[in-house]
């Protein structure tokens, strides 16, 4: 009896030797087959760099060819992850802090052609007016084709008091419009606050930078007194073409007492996380509406996404940008940097809004003012219009091609501040003017009569 159990375990260890070894086996030459792949790849991009070197018909740096091949790369991958080299690496860094030297326009590449997303407002670009969707066909002269966001970037920027001119096409004419711009240290002022009638506070963010939660605060302690307190606030956040993750989170953490306010999911483990409210007991309590339009992207839908699903404010204007990618800089040996998509992101009822962008509780589109209406030649640009965006879920649904688990997870596998993409807003528009902004009035409106649906509703 012992004899035959002996032989038993004999027999399973040697079963479970041999699958074991099976699978290592199949493993190997699974790896060994994918080294074989990339070694025959990268044996011809030596072949083909060696060729270059020797052949071209001028000497040319075996770094720029290099710098090229990984910037191809890199642009494959999605609309938003980037290969900057030093110098790019430091204007991004002095981006952040809101000061650098330029004409005040965001830009994207729609349609293989450098647009105008955004002017900036108080900005020279603004200032001389430049529109969200001029096409910027040249800069100084020189052609705008094939060129990549930093490359426009690069040549935009400039010292201060010096001169660019940009070559734009607008709507449907076909004759170039110039504009001569002289740069400036552009200063952005990421929070802009003024207290309108009826203790009603209005709060514009721009963009959310290093500073840009602790400005909020500030510009809500200036407009709220003991006697007084705030019966409610807009906040404003069209065209925000986003920032800082870790900002939007901290403004949200303002509003809100508990709850999540966003999660994201990557390939890694390191990238999944999940960020809920603080309770520090100063949370602002007044009702809130948030105006939002297409330009409304990436960290300003976090926050719009977190009090929206939260049922702590309500989201008044049109359908946002639908940027639902967090981009992670990673700094490189040599001062370089890589800005690489490593998650997406997700509201606190677990909505990707890739591609999709965040519904408004109340439509309400922006109207001229004098009766003007929309620019009839105005396209807005969203991340679904961008050249190999992510797709979102239900542009993989239409194509019959329904998400499993294992799709999710190819979909996030793929995943690799921030576009602002926006209607132009009035040249010179007033802060805060009601008279003027017919969304704002809206916004107002519904915050003078909270405390009226209030007492019906208990009713």
């Amino acid at each position: 009896m012992k004899k035959q159990t002996k032989t038993r375990w004999i027999v399973f260890l040697g079963m479970v030797a041999l699958l074991v070894f099976m699978g290592l086996y199949r493993y190997s030459m699974v790896s060994a087959a994918l080294d074989r792949s990339i070694y025959k790849n990268l044996k011809a991009f030596n072949e083909i760099l060696d060729i270059v070197e020797k052949n071209y018909v001028e000497p040319v740096d075996s770094k720029t060819l290099l710098q090229g091949a990984i910037n191809g790369m890199i642009k494959n991958l999605d609309p938003h992850s980037s290969y900057m080299t030093p110098e790019m690496y430091k204007e991004l860094e002095l981006e952040t802090r809101g000061s650098f030297g330029g004409i005040g326009i965001e830009i994207t590449i729609h349609k293989d052609i450098l647009t105008v997303v955004s002017p900036i407002e108080d900005t020279p670009a603004f200032q001389s007016g430049v529109k969200a969707g001029d096409k910027i066909i040249m800069i100084d002269g020189k052609s705008t084709k094939d060129i990549t966001i930093m490359e426009a970037v690069n040549r935009l920027r400039g010292p201060k008091d010096t001169k660019v001119t940009i070559s734009v096409l607008r709507g449907n004419e076909n004759k170039l419009r110039d504009f001569v711009i002289t740069r400036a240290i552009i200063k952005i002022v990421s929070v802009k606050h003024k207290l309108l009638d009826d203790q009603i506070g209005y709060i514009r963010i721009a963009s959310f930078q290093d500073k840009t939660a602790d400005d909020l605060k500030k510009a809500i302690q200036e407009m709220t007194t003991k006697d007084k307190p705030l019966k409610g606030i807009v906040l404003d956040m069209r065209n925000n073409p986003g920032g800082l993750l870790n900002q939007s989170i901290e403004v949200s953490d303002v509003f809100l007492k508990s709850g999540v306010i966003v999660s994201t999911k990557g390939r890694t483990k390191g990238m999944a996380s999940k960020v809920s409210a603080r309770d520090t007991g100063d949370e602002v309590t007044a009702p809130i509406v948030v105006m939002v339009n297409e330009g409304t992207a990436s960290a300003a839908e976090i926050v719009s996404g977190a009090l929206q699903d939260n049922g702590r404010a309500l989201v008044l204007g049109t359908q946002t940008f639908g940027k639902g990618s967090v981009q992670t800089v990673i700094p490189l040996e040599d001062g370089s940097a890589l800005k690489l998509t490593t998650a997406r992101y997700y509201t606190p009822k677990g909505r990707s809004i890739q591609a999709e962008g965040i519904a408004p509780d109340i439509v309400v589109k922006y109207l001229r003012p004098g009766g003007e209406g929309d620019d009839e030649d105005y396209e807005p640009i969203r991340e679904k219009d961008l050249k190999g965006h992510i797709k979102s879920i239900k542009e993989l649904e239409k194509k019959g091609d329904a998400p499993s688990k294992d799709k999710e997870l190819m979909i996030q596998q793929r995943i690799m501040k921030d576009n602002g993409k926006s209607k132009d807003l009035p040249v010179k528009r007033p802060l805060g003017d009601v008279n003027t902004d017919n969304q704002l009035k809206a916004a107002v409106d519904m915050l003078k009569s909270w405390d009226i649906f209030k007492k019906n509703i208990k009713n």
